[in-house]
């Protein structure tokens, strides 16, 4: 797989094992904690890097301490009459590496390592942004989601003033909570927990199901 020696990967439902969620992995869905957020899970669609789909459904997982920290976030901006647009949380180990496969290396910079893995990967990385609670409409940013771009930057200085009053609103609000933004791409956002936490390959489909409706 050329996995790292230092990476402890935790490959669920290889060589056909039943799948199931590792000891330190206490991964939630986002809309079970508070169906308030928004979900714009593009991985589940064509419209992203691949060109095509990598996960077989459409739902957002992050470790609990992590989604109760995001939820908090989501409710202090509630006044200012925007909430949390999610676009992706808990990434599968596999996603990560075929990403980095697909990607030129010109792109990889936007990119995490598959030798090293993800915070994805560990289910305490979320990539998001903002919506109008009135409008239920996402809001403009500096750049759009996945842009690789120097418009992805939290630093950069162009677009709009309102773009920019709004990406830093985002990330103030983040860091309140523990979060910190990635260095390349303004709706990256590390928990400052993350290490304590294993890198995952469990497939969307081994987590807990939404109940029946």
């Amino acid at each position: 797989m050329g996995v790292s020696p230092g990476l402890t990967l935790l490959l669920c439902g290889a060589l056909g094992a039943t799948p199931e969620p590792p000891r330190g992995a206490d991964l939630v869905e986002l809309v079970h904690l508070d169906p308030t957020i928004r979900l714009d899970i593009r991985y589940a669609t064509p419209d992203n890097i691949a060109q095509r789909a990598v996960y077989a459904q459409a739902r957002a997982f992050l470790q609990r301490p992590v989604a109760e920290a995001l939820l908090r976030v989501h409710r202090a901006l509630r006044p200012r009459g925007l909430g949390l647009l999610v676009f992706d949380g808990y990434r599968p180990w596999s996603v990560t590496k075929l990403f980095w496969d697909l990607s030129p290396p010109e792109q990889r910079a936007f990119l995490a390592n598959p030798t090293r893995g993800s915070n994805h990967n560990r289910g305490c990385a979320v990539d998001l942004s903002l919506f109008d609670l009135a409008r239920g409409q996402g809001v403009e940013m500096p750049s759009g989601y996945d842009e690789m771009s120097p418009r992805a930057a939290p630093g950069y200085a162009g677009g709009t003033p309102d773009q920019r009053a709004r990406r830093d609103l985002l990330r103030a609000a983040m860091e309140k909570e523990g979060f910190a933004v990635d260095g390349h791409e303004w709706w990256h956002f590390n928990h400052r927990g993350c290490r304590r936490y294993p890198i995952l390959d469990l497939p969307f489909e081994a987590l807990p199901q939404p109940p029946a409706p």
